[in-house]
């Protein structure tokens, strides 16, 4: 039965281990964008505001809840190598609890708080990272990714790109979709701005970009990361 004296047991768990877990887990997506040539590759640990930064790493105020990687440019864009990059994570933390497995097995480490928080916390990361669902922020779990790739559905990890268009014709901002399909007029530009990047928050990963006078300016970026 839970007691008070467990409580040190659950701050263990929650502000050591699981931010060790998430670590681990986005160094598996690191590692793969890394081996197809990723460049500009980034991770987050945690959320809130950024406290921390180190080259690549960059740790915020929230350490011990969430995680991403970021990337851009794949020197190998395939389907498989997609798949292997939102399945990296799940595949260390996979490795990570087998590890601890053998060590404990051989005897070169004892079973102890740490390493079954360490081999739950890891089991239960997969599980809802490979699970196939989205999230209210857009984003999909790495699974649903790597269904959809399964599936042959290229606009899991394909651009998708809207456009506020100004039309002198009929003096006003027009947004079109991915497909340069007419969404909606605005006579205001920021106010077409503004729903380009609420449709396109919808489509990720996607771009907006401002064309004007023929030329082509990017001013949001959405996109499709591992979590």
């Amino acid at each position: 039965m839970f007691g008070i004296s467990d409580l040190p047991k659950f701050f263990l768990a929650f502000f050591l281990v699981m931010p060790l877990i998430s670590i681990l887990h986005e160094g598996g997506h690191v590692f793969f964008a890394w081996l197809m040539g990723g460049k500009n590759i980034k991770v987050s640990v945690g959320t809130g505001k950024p406290i921390f930064k180190w080259k690549m790493i960059e740790v915020r105020k929230y350490y011990f809840w969430y995680g991403m990687c970021t990337f851009e440019n794949l020197k190998i864009n395939q389907r498989w190598s997609n798949i292997l990059i939102f399945g990296g994570g799940s595949l260390f933390n996979f490795l990570g609890v087998l590890a601890v497995m053998i060590l404990v097995e051989e005897q070169l480490i004892e079973t102890n708080m740490f390493t079954y928080q360490f081999t739950y916390f890891s089991l239960y990361y997969i599980f809802f990272a490979l699970f196939p669902m989205p999230y209210p922020d857009g984003n999909y779990s790495d699974g649903k990714i790597i269904l959809d790739l399964m599936q042959n559905k290229k606009f899991a990890v394909t651009e998708r790109i809207f456009r506020v268009q100004w039309n002198a014709e009929k003096n006003q901002w027009h947004v079109l979709n991915h497909d340069q399909e007419f969404v909606e007029a605005f006579e205001n530009e920021e106010e077409a701005c503004s729903k380009a990047k609420e449709v396109a928050e919808k489509y990720k990963p996607s771009r907006v970009i401002n064309v004007k006078d023929g030329e082509e300016k990017e001013i949001h970026n959405f996109p499709r990361v591992p979590l």
